[in-house]
């Protein structure tokens, strides 16, 4: 098999919620395969910039908050004046709020369906139709969640945003197949990122955590590179709607 496949030289990928984290960490990974990066956040990611840059590929930051759908124009609008087009699309921005389901509020949940599914899926519409448009192959990558499988506790607009985020994926490869796009999912297990910071300094529920993790760790935003790698890549081109969990090996037990 070619190296080849995995290369991303001259493609140009827009990455949401890439300050830190896991969107950090498959920035990176797009950026050693060659790909220019949008990142856009709701402050300026210095760091990711710095990182990017370093690696000789192009970088545009736009600062934007995906709580509303009206950033979207200006994020595409501006990826196209500044590199000509977006090929790759990695829906990764997120929020999770957590309590009870009998004291959960209306405001909690519908900031986290805001974020989490309706600006994933209008993102992604207006991507979709400018490489239909351009009749230009185009790759979505969606970020999912062992919660797009599983229940959990405490959060249900989490839970609920990330089943739908599964679901869109599905619809969309379905719809979207024929015409050039591959839409695909990532589901992280449980990752070492700020949105886990209670789980990871609550002792008793950590040693639960690890002890039903097979690799027997937390995972790293860098373990994230080769899946986001692989699903922008031509080496994923007959995958549409797959949901690729990396998760330690969670699921699997």
């Amino acid at each position: 098999m070619s190296a080849t496949l995995f290369d991303l030289k001259g493609k140009t990928a827009i990455v949401t919620g890439c300050n830190t984290g896991l969107g950090q960490g498959m920035a990176l990974g797009l950026a050693e395969a060659g790909c220019n990066i949008v990142a856009v956040n709701r402050r300026a990611p210095e760091d990711t910039q710095r990182h990017v840059e370093a690696l000789g590929v192009g970088f545009l930051s736009i600062e934007a908050d995906l709580g509303s759908t009206a950033p979207i124009e200006d994020i595409l609008v501006r990826t196209q004046e500044t590199f000509g087009h977006a090929d790759i699309l990695v829906n990764n921005a997120g929020t999770i709020r957590r309590a009870d389901s009998l004291e959960f509020t209306e405001k909690d949940w519908d900031e986290v369906m805001d974020v989490n599914l309706k600006s994933l899926f209008f993102l992604s519409q207006a991507f979709a139709r400018r490489c239909i448009d351009k009749q230009r192959r185009g790759k979505i990558i969606n970020i999912a969640s062992m919660l797009s499988f599983q229940g959990g506790i405490r959060v249900p607009s989490y839970t609920a945003s990330k089943s739908g985020v599964l679901g869109l994926t599905r619809l969309m490869a379905n719809e979207w197949a024929p015409k050039g796009i591959n839409v695909n999912a990532i589901a992280p297990g449980y990752m070492a990122t700020n949105n886990t910071e209670a789980l990871r300094n609550d002792p008793e529920r950590s040693e639960e955590i690890l002890k039903r993790i097979p690799a027997g760790r937390w995972g790293e935003s860098e373990d994230l590179a080769g899946a986001a790698v692989f699903l922008a890549s031509s080496a994923s081109d007959y995958v549409h709607g797959h949901a690729l969990a990396v998760d330690g090996g969670w699921l699997a037990r």
